[in-house]
């Protein structure tokens, strides 16, 4: 099995690899590369939005699809499913994101993915027995981005002393002018690579209002 037998397996259900690693020492036991997988753009919002799940009424629809759907794909790969939902205790998604190499700290500090930006998100991962070989990882989208619009966009300036000021960040959603709410973040939807990367803006508030 290669990466890509596992990208070609996943894509009927609107995923993508977003990078793997092997754990090695550090990470879960018995595992010899943790695949992460994230929404496959653009599209992943009318998959997802066609499944029971989006329509029942119950809590948390994007996590339980994701359970089912990555829980039906490690059965077939023969893989163990991690999630960054269920806790606590919470699986370390943000320490296996650095470990892929395919993100890296932005000038604001979220976290910003090769192809997908700072719109970059993790439904879940796949643990595999076997030590795949893994391509070499591109360098930082931000080396090469000579304004850095993300470090002015956001209209709250939560991040006006250098750190996230999540509290400043809320109090200012429901001010006019402010379109976080239902566009999506100002900040991510700055980045010149999430520009590119196809997320509809639909799919970005209903990720705000979770977050409020």
């Amino acid at each position: 099995m290669t990466l890509g037998d596992i990208e070609k397996h996943i894509e009927s259900s609107w995923l993508t690899v977003f990078g793997a690693f092997h754990p090695a020492q550090s990470g879960p036991e018995g595992i010899g590369t943790l695949v992460m997988l994230g929404p496959k753009e653009p599209g992943f919002w009318a998959h997802f939005t066609a499944a029971p799940e989006y329509a029942d009424g119950l809590p948390d629809p994007l996590d339980r699809w994701s359970a089912r759907v990555i829980g039906k794909i490690s059965k077939t790969l023969n893989a163990k499913p991690f999630y960054p939902f269920g806790g606590p205790p919470f699986q370390p998604f943000i320490k296996w994101a650095h470990a892929t190499g395919r993100v890296h700290q932005s000038p604001v500090g979220m976290l910003v993915h090769d192809t997908a930006g700072m719109m970059v998100s993790y439904r879940g991962a796949l643990g595999l027995e076997a030590v795949l070989d893994l391509p070499e990882n591109p360098p930082s989208p931000c080396i090469t981005c000579e304004n850095k619009p993300c470090i002015t966009a956001c209209p709250a300036d939560a991040f006006a002393h250098g750190f996230y000021d999540v509290p400043t960040c809320k109090a200012d959603l429901d001010r006019a002018g402010n379109d976080c709410m239902s566009r999506g973040c100002a900040v991510r939807r700055a980045c010149p690579v999430s520009q590119t990367y196809g997320r509809e803006e639909v799919q970005s508030a209903f990720h705000m209002e979770a977050f409020r």
